[in-house]
């Protein structure tokens, strides 16, 4: 024997074995119900790098105690390829994905190619929008999330591999043979594995989340993201954007005919034309419209408005942000301006610091950030957004910080508040990864209802919340649908930035702004109104489950599936949300006074009539214009408060408390001062209510010295 080639083998297999346990992906547990699967080497700019919040382990450690991870962490597979990496990940046969985003088209992603892409304008259903998140979500109870800011796709069970297909040659062959005719028929041949392609990276790092129920492994997400956010209490109530031209006279104009008609609205916001320049935007004043900006805010606030002022990121040339960001900002411009590189704490703090020591403290509440989503991939003229191409200082490329750039700014603009003791509640039309603890919603430049709806259901899945403005609408019936369904989403906003005069008035824009209004406008605006106050009576029941959103990750609007995943009928339901733990919203879409209604099972009780209805089967619900279908779960506890104006931080709340059914589990409501941070120190009640013995009682506990509630009386519904 040449002991020479022996030893040669050796060395080659000692080799090519090191390769491969090189290779293979490294399982580490990170927190209770979490593993993380390292694959080769991964990108250093990623979105877990550039998390504002700390994880929170507390909460995850509270959860259901898992023992082992919920798929086979050994089955998942690795490979580097030219293009970049590729990670398989299993699936069996009866599982249903959901998740991604701010998904546009789809509901139920299974056996759909969806490759993430922020953009401001999503095509068809192949995963462009302006929220990517590559995080999936089984109805097998787990979730996965992966960790990049690549144009990444998932293969969602879609594209079996030659391996896969080859034990089922029948999937691949035609019935009646092989014409181009039964060739071109579709053929679904599906694949029990998501393979995941991450272009431009030699590794990845994957997060598997426990369930052991959907909803827990969405929760485990949220709270791996740091925890979902707890808006102020004003912030949960109604918010009017005026036309986008205004000047203080006319904004004040419109602000005091608010009160004036007693239109509970809380939050009065500006559009563009508060700026010197918008498109890039200066940050600067106009004084010409506003010319004592320190006046106009001081009388709004004087009249309990919250002001949130429009922007977006690109920062003009006449800017006094100009120069300090000139050098900590991307190598191209988007209409001549600056594009900051956010992921530098350098740039963070001089764009913040601006907008604290000029705005905020000013008494500005909250920022509308627009335009940070790229632009139209179908339109190849008057491209708006940087180039993948581009370079930032930071080593982050164009690619990266589009995916990115959306939670960038939100992190840049919350700081503000955090480090002034001050909680806020924008919006922003873009956002991704990780996104929970941020106290934004999103919104778009897309008005279909129905489309609305859809994208309020897939945000659910992925840390984010989305608010159907209301913007366009064709008739009275219309606008009174889209009023509904923004009373039952998490932020109830007019955004009129194209109308002088409020949208009951006239949903005609030409003849709102010729002043040519409805012969039954002031019926119609009683009718707006009268939806107002029932956003401002659901308050404290909204804002006790955002408070489960913060401390314990459950989304507080969500998909059916998610609380009824046994279920397989709500698989495909994406026209009807829960709204918390205890009601069901089903909205009328187009202006429409009839639908099917699928109810879980279980009762149901309508909310307007208390109805008893019996769950697991569908109904034709039709009503008039002045309700929509909302019902309460069985054995719920829900607070109705008297509706007030505005909300402040004195404000409390009479509630009348309404007990379903035999066996009502009790609801815990958060009291603190619904503004500050102090509720993250410990400075809040709990209250309790419960019902025992045919009456209603009330436990208050915790250091808080105020009063947020006060029971006017208890109603039992059986």
């Amino acid at each position: 024997m040449d002991i020479k080639k022996v030893g040669g083998l050796f060395l080659v297999l000692v080799v090519l074995l090191g390769t491969c346990f090189a290779n293979a992906p490294k399982i580490t547990k990170v927190a209770p119900g979490i593993w993380k699967i390292r694959c080769g080497e991964p990108e250093k700019i990623v979105p877990t790098a550039y998390q504002c919040y700390k994880m929170k382990k507390d909460a995850l450690a509270e959860m259901p105690r898992i023992k082992s991870a919920p798929i086979d962490l050994s089955n998942i597979s690795f490979k580097t390829r030219t293009r970049g990496c590729t990670v398989d990940l299993p699936l069996n046969d009866t599982e249903r994905l959901f998740g991604f985003g701010l998904q546009i088209n789809s509901f139920d992603q299974r056996g759909l190619r969806k490759q993430l892409i922020t953009n401001a304008y999503p095509i068809g259903n192949v995963g462009f929008t302006h929220a990517p998140v590559p995080f999936y979500v089984s109805t097998k109870g787990y979730g996965v999330y992966v960790d990049t800011a690549r144009y990444v796709a998932f293969y969602c069970g879609s594209h079996p591999k030659l391996a896969e297909a080859d034990k089922n040659q029948a999937a691949n062959t035609t019935e009646a043979g092989d014409t181009p005719a039964d060739l071109y028929k579709p053929r679904e041949i599906n694949s029990n594995v998501v393979s995941v392609d991450v272009p431009g990276a030699q590794g990845v790092d994957i997060y598997v989340f426990a369930g052991p129920a959907m909803k827990d492994a969405v929760a485990r997400y949220n709270l791996f993201s740091g925890g979902g956010t707890l808006p102020p209490m004003w912030g949960l109530g109604v918010k009017y954007r005026c036309e986008k031209d205004f000047d203080a006279a006319n904004a004040l104009r419109l602000a005091k005919y608010f009160r004036e008609k007693h239109l509970p609205i809380n939050m009065f916001g500006l559009e563009p034309m508060w700026q010197t320049g918008v498109y890039p935007c200066s940050y600067v004043w106009h004084k010409e419209k506003f010319p004592d900006p320190d006046a106009f805010i001081s009388e709004i606030i004087g009249m309990n408005y919250k002001l949130n002022l429009w922007e977006h990121v690109y920062v003009r040339w006449d800017s006094p942000l100009y120069k300090p960001l000139m050098h900590l900002s991307g190598d191209y411009t988007v209409w001549g301006g600056l594009v900051p590189d956010f992921t530098l704490e350098k740039t963070r703090n001089i764009f913040g610091s601006y907008h604290e020591e000029n705005l905020v403290k000013k008494g500005v509440t909250a920022f509308k950030i627009d335009e940070c989503d790229n632009s139209n991939y179908a339109q190849a003229k008057k491209p708006w957004g940087f180039p993948e191409c581009s370079e930032f200082p930071s080593g982050t490329d164009g690619e990266q910080m589009h995916n990115m750039l959306g939670v960038l700014y939100q992190r840049t603009m919350q700081e503000i508040f955090d480090r002034n003791n001050m909680r806020t509640y924008g919006d922003v039309r873009a956002s991704g990864a990780l996104a929970a603890p941020y106290s934004f919603t999103l919104y778009s430049d897309m008005y279909d209802d129905e489309v609305y709806m859809r994208m309020g259901l897939n945000a659910s899945f992925s840390g984010l919340l989305w608010s159907p403005e209301i913007r366009q609408t064709s008739s009275i019936p219309d606008l009174i649908r889209r009023v509904q369904q923004a009373c039952f989403s998490p932020q109830l906003t007019f955004n009129s930035w194209m109308i002088d005069n409020p949208p009951w008035l006239q949903f005609d824009r030409a003849k709102n702004n010729r002043n040519e209004f409805l012969e039954n406008a002031e019926e119609v605006e009683n009718m707006c109104r009268e939806i107002m106050r029932v956003r401002m009576s659901l308050i404290p029941y909204l804002y006790a489950n955002f408070a489960k959103y913060y401390w314990q990750g459950k989304p507080p609007f969500r998909a059916l599936v998610m609380d009824y995943t046994n279920d397989t009928a709500t698989y495909n339901i994406d026209d009807e949300s829960m709204v918390g733990d205890s009601l069901l919203f089903a909205p009328f879409f187009k202006g429409r006074n009839k639908r099917t209604v699928y109810l879980p099972k279980g009762n149901w009780y309508c909310f307007w009539t208390h109805q008893k209805f019996k769950g697991g089967q569908e109904y034709q619900i039709e009503m008039g214009l002045d309700k929509c279908p909302v019902f309460v779960k069985d054995n719920s506890i829900l607070p109705i408060a008297e509706p007030v104006e505005y909300v402040d931080k004195d404000t409390m709340f009479k509630l009348t408390v309404y007990a379903f059914g035999k066996n009502p589990k009790p609801i815990t409501l958060i009291e603190d001062d619904g503004e500050t941070l102090d509720f993250q120190k410990g400075k809040y009640n709990t209250v309790k209510l419960t019902w025992s013995n045919g009456s209603g009682q009330i436990a208050r506990k915790g250091p808080y010295k105020g009063k947020r509630y006060e029971i006017i009386k208890w109603v039992h519904i059986d």
